[in-house]
Order: C-alpha cells, then sequence, then structure tokens
C-alpha cells in the first residue's frame, strides 16, 4: 500500500486501536478471568474472544486479501486457553503480520481469494474485506467489554 491511500491506512490505524483495546482489557484482566466465561449458554471467555479475532484478522489479511495460506480451525479459537502472556505474545505476532499484510496490498484491488458465501459487495475490494475486519474488531470489542463487565461485576460481589 502506497502512503498516498488514505483509506487503506485509516482503516490500518482504526483497526490497530481496536485490536490494540482488546488486548490491553485481557492482559487486565489476568489468566483467571480471562479464562472465565459468564455463565449463560454460548457465553465466549475474553480469552477466546481475543483468540478468535487473531485468527479473524489473519484469515481476512493473508488468505483472502493476499492469497497466502495461514491454518486456520474457527472452532477451537473459541474453545483454547493458556496464560495470558502467550496470548498477547501470539497477539503481538498477529498484529505484526495484520500490518505487513495491509502495507503488501493495494487497497483498491480485488481479494486474491474471495470466500464464496460472501456477498460481493463488501468483498469485491480489499478496501471491503479490511472494513470487515474493523467491522468484527469492532463487534467483538464491545462483547468484550460487556463480558469484562459481567465478568468484574460477580468479583465485585463475591
Amino acid at each position: 500500500m502506497t502512503s498516498s491511500c488514505a483509506t487503506g491506512q485509516l482503516l490500518l490505524d482504526l483497526s490497530l486501536l481496536k485490536f490494540d483495546e482488546l488486548t490491553r482489557i485481557v492482559g487486565q484482566l489476568g489468566d483467571e478471568l480471562a479464562a472465565t466465561s459468564p455463565s449463560f449458554p454460548g457465553a465466549n471467555s475474553p480469552y477466546a474472544i481475543l483468540n478468535h479475532c487473531l485468527g479473524m484478522m489473519r484469515y481476512w489479511s493473508s488468505n483472502v486479501n493476499r492469497g497466502i495460506q495461514i491454518p486456520r480451525d474457527r472452532a477451537a479459537e473459541f474453545t483454547v486457553t493458556g496464560p495470558v502472556a502467550d496470548l498477547l505474545a501470539r497477539a503481538a505476532n498477529a498484529r505484526a503480520a495484520f500490518i505487513a499484510d495491509v502495507l503488501a496490498v493495494d487497497p483498491t484491488a480485488a481479494p486474491a481469494q474471495t470466500p464464496d458465501d460472501r456477498e460481493v459487495f463488501w468483498s469485491s475490494t480489499i478496501t471491503g474485506v479490511l472494513l470487515h475486519v474493523l467491522e468484527e474488531l469492532c463487534q467483538h470489542l464491545g462483547q468484550l467489554e460487556i463480558t469484562k463487565d459481567l465478568l468484574t461485576a460477580g468479583e465485585a460481589n463475591s
């Protein structure tokens, strides 16, 4: 991406802003709370939410936009656990790779590989795909903020 592409840079900057907020929250929660899910069906732990975002970002920036296949097990993204420090290290690596992926492409170009099950109106350009990544990061940041509030409210009431 050339520096003259303001839209691509703006999407990168906004995506990183939301991603950094996700990592900050999970880091503040620590191992125990980050691995805890709210007590209702289908709820995800903060660890799982951030872990899913790592897979999501790399899928869209590498697999779709660049045609570089990064292995992904989407279902497993929601069940994996471990130390927060390990997750944050993987997050730093995913962040750096996402930046490299975004800077390596022309945002006005078509993605190298468009998934068959996606609406063409947003997945026909790399800009549209990056907008989708930003949309997902914003959605999961909201999910994480609510999850954190539920978990810390329970801790405060204990």
